[in-house]
């Protein structure tokens, strides 16, 4: 159900420009899609949805991009060097130190990014945990953080 959701909101946004939940609500129902408001909100976040200003002047829901690996690489560097003020590894977790309040930013930043081997983030003010699928995992992102730099 989910994925054939998921599909039918990735073509409604490819073929139209929809601005708001509710259009993007009644095209589903076109289609005989049945969805709620929440669903479609979980959905959006899960697909990482964006609005973009489209030709017209008003702002249309699109699929974000993913990055490149030199993509990926620029914005490790970018995110470092504006907040980061240490990272270490502990086993499968990769510690990194921000500026007061920085961390969640730092997070959000990795979450969108294709890095191998990470399941999840969690930030709190100043530090934020990446969890890694494994020790090895973590320990390979930490020499390619060091090769950055």
């Amino acid at each position: 159900m989910k994925p054939g959701r998921q599909n039918a909101i990735l073509e409604i946004i490819a073929e139209r420009d929809i601005e708001t939940q509710h259009q993007l609500l009644l095209a589903l129902a076109e289609r005989g899609v049945k969805s709620t408001q929440a669903t479609l909100s979980r959905d959006i976040k899960d697909m990482r949805l964006i609005k973009e200003l489209g030709p017209n002047g008003n702002y249309r829901y699109v699929a974000a991009g993913r990055s490149e690996p030199d993509g990926t690489e620029q914005r490790l560097k970018t995110i470092f060097k504006e907040s980061v003020v240490s990272y270490d590894v502990a086993q499968n977790l990769f510690i990194i130190r921000t500026l007061p309040g920085l961390a969640p930013a730092a997070c959000s930043a990795i979450d969108g990014m294709d890095i191998q081997g990470l399941v999840g983030t969690l930030a709190g003010d100043d530090t934020a945990f990446l969890a890694m699928r494994d020790n090895e995992a973590a320990q390979t992102f930490y020499h390619e953080i060091e090769l950055l730099f």
